[in-house]
């Protein structure tokens, strides 16, 4: 056997490795700063939960590390050159279970002093940053309440985070997942390049994508047969159901499991990282039973792609409107037509949500407002029954007086979608939508055969034309009429229009002229079909404001420039608060609860290990709720709001708050 010369690696425990005596692990000077934030911590300390909790030959492995040989006087060294963020972020997890256990578990502790101090100076920590941050994660790992004065570093808030998070009761367990803990020690020799070393182990080429990283989540640590198994009766399906929107199916499948919006998350993985956190293990018996719904939910997928697909002709005629506006709302569609397929809502039902769904984003259309971090919100109403459906759209659907006026003086979305369904036409191929008032009219044009476009003032021409693309100056035509009548005028048009099928285009043959007027009353006409049609469900005492659920607030790692105007206010029980960021939000729900709701704050800090706690137990940012209790302040902004959701939530108000972002917030 050829073996390397310059190159050695072998599998360790991760744990057992780091406790090696005599060896100092330092962080060389070219190396940039640790820059790991709670979000990483949080994901690397649910791993180390999960893995804890399974049988002993489970492991669980934390890539590569590399590093290479130096000796000197104090002992031999470990220089890293790659892997600094997840061994710095290990010794922080370490040190903040070794000051919960320091004074409880004589045991455990000597095990965890060996992997924190250098065997050759207690006074030390094994692992050495450079220079610059030596002293900081020095005072953090080895002071029991971390480094004390003002918080410096990402140092003082990983260890804060790890403190607050693990108790004294789940101390055992997460020493038992750290245990269970592997990586490959790659240790390089002098002939050995380590940059070129470096970067073939960080270019893998394109990096895998969503659904790629699904794929082989669900598959690892399976048998041969197992794998096998799976891949035939149950990925394969989907991946033929799904096509190429494999990746937006699995988006779409986790809002609607979740009830949460899901955006792209660090690294752009943001789908992979919500089914991780929905699927956290999947055993072969389980994962049998999930991917069976997921195969199920992949068949009609498919028919949301390709209506034709569905059985019901109705059915199909409706999800073919639907998709007129994308498939933004296919969460909520998908677990509308599952539930139908299901037994648990009839036929009528389904078409009815199906209609009420069109409602919503035609209207939303018609006034201009977006329709971002709508769907989350409505499969949660969904869980609720029809009626907190029904009750949830009709809340952010505009009023029948805004599509009016919208209706009369703006652009028409849908053109096609809009008068074909007003005219009662189901299948729309072979027409177009004729502008009666070409948008660009010629010299000789007229709207009555008697005055030309050119002898029209400057205001009648402007009028006209502001009017070209709103409802009441569409006609929907056949395509060959079209052809024949393109930009001639009105009165040539007339005998086009009598010929065609569609009654309400008919109609505008018995018109003698074509004026800023007979549009103005076509609309109004139209707008009468256009709201019954698409009519607002329910009557709600709010027409769309522009408020966002609390659910659905955007979380955003760190403290991103703007943050301090992200909010203009937020809508608390029908209370109006100044409330311009998360941390302003932070303070003030989980003050205004303990006072109104005590017992849910207490129930929610205690099995997430915070917010609030008996004593200042660290180093960071504190506010007093009472003599006996205190808020930790020390997280970024998106752990932050994660529990100011969490919290409403638990208290169960999380539906009568809102937030109203500010210009800078809904750009960031």
């Amino acid at each position: 056997m050829v073996t390397a010369t310059n190159v050695d690696a072998t599998a360790v425990n991760t744990i057992d490795w780091l406790s090696t005596a005599d060896v100092t692990i330092v962080v060389p000077v070219y190396q940039r700063q640790y820059r790991w934030d709670i979000g990483a911590c949080e994901q690397l300390l649910a791993d180390i939960r999960a893995v804890a909790d399974l049988n002993d030959r489970h492991m669980h492995f934390i890539g590569s590390i590399l590093s290479s040989d130096r000796a000197d006087g104090e002992g031999a060294e470990l220089v890293l050159i790659d892997g600094q963020q997840r061994i710095t972020t290990l010794m922080l997890l370490v040190a903040a279970l070794h000051h919960t256990l320091m004074a409880e578990d004589s045991e455990v502790t000597p095990q965890l002093q060996r992997v924190l101090v250098a065997s050759h100076d207690p006074e030390r920590t094994k692992l050495r940053p450079h220079r610059a941050w030596a002293e900081v994660f020095e005072r953090v790992v080895l002071a029991p309440g971390g480094a004390t004065g003002a918080r410096d570093s990402r140092f003082d808030d990983n260890y804060a985070f790890f403190r607050s998070q693990i108790s004294l009761d789940e101390a055992p367990r997460i020493w038992r997942g750290l245990q269970k803990l592997e990586h490959v020690a790659i240790t390089l020799g002098s002939g050995a390049n380590a940059q070129q070393i470096f970067e073939s182990l960080n270019s893998t080429g394109e990096p895998l994508r969503d659904h790629e990283l699904i794929h082989n989540y669900v598959l690892m640590g399976l048998s041969h047969a197992e794998q096998r198994e799976i891949e035939a009766d149950f990925w394969l399906p989907i991946e033929l159901n799904t096509g190429d929107a494999i990746a937006e199916f699995w988006r779409h499948y986790l809002i609607m499991a979740t009830g949460r919006e899901i955006t792209g998350g660090a690294g752009g993985r943001g789908v992979y990282d919500a089914f991780r956190h929905t699927f956290p293990r999947l055993e072969i018996d389980d994962l049998r039973a999930h991917a069976a719904r997921w195969r199920a939910h992949a068949e009609i997928y498919r028919v949301l792609r390709d209506p034709s697909a569905a059985p019901d002709a109705e059915i199909g005629r409706q999800l073919g409107y639907v998709n007129t506006f994308g498939s933004g709302l296919y969460p909520l569609v998908m677990r509308a037509y599952d539930d139908f397929l299901r037994g648990v809502i009839d036929r009528e039902e389904l078409i009815e949500t199906l209609e009420m769904v069109q409602a919503l984003l035609m209207r939303r259309a018609i006034v201009g407002t977006s329709t971002d971090r709508l769907v989350a919100r409505l499969c949660r109403a969904r869980e609720e029954g029809a009626d907190a459906l029904a009750h949830a759209i009709g809340r952010i659907t505009p009023s029948d007086e805004r599509v009016r006026v919208a209706l009369k003086y703006s652009d028409l979305p849908h053109p096609v979608y809009v008068l074909g369904r007003l005219a009662g036409v189901s299948d729309t191929h072979g027409f177009e939508v004729d502008h009666i008032v070409p948008l660009t009219p010629g010299e000789s044009w007229s709207g009555d055969g008697t005055r030309e476009w050119a002898e029209y003032t400057e205001d009648e021409q402007n009028s006209h034309r502001a009017l070209a693309q709103t409802l009441g100056n569409l006609a929907l035509l056949e395509q060959e009429l079209a052809e024949r009548v393109f930009d001639r005028s009105f009165p040539a048009k007339r005998a086009a229009f009598a010929r065609s099928a569609v009654a309400s285009t008919r109609d505008l043959a018995d018109l003698g002229e074509w004026s800023t007027r007979a549009i103005a009353e076509r609309s109004s006409a139209l707008s009468d079909r256009f709201v019954q049609v698409w009519a607002r469900p329910g009557s709600p005492g709010i027409d769309d404001d522009g408020l966002t659920p609390v659910l659905d607030a955007v979380r955003r790692r760190g403290w991103p420039p703007g943050w301090e105007r992200e909010w203009d206010y937020v809508e608390y029980r029908g209370e109006h608060w100044e409330v311009p960021d998360v941390k302003y939000l932070f303070n003030r729900v989980f003050k205004r609860l303990w006072a109104d709701s005590r017992t849910d704050v207490v129930s929610y800090s205690e099995r997430r290990g915070g917010p609030v706690y008996e004593a200042r137990s660290w180093n960071g940012q504190w506010d007093q709720l009472d003599d006996d209790h205190f808020l930790y302040m020390g997280w970024d902004s998106s752990y932050m709001l994660s529990a100011v959701q969490g919290v409403l939530e638990e208290a169960g108000l999380a539906p009568e708050v809102f937030v109203k972002y500010s210009y800078i917030g809904a750009v960031m």
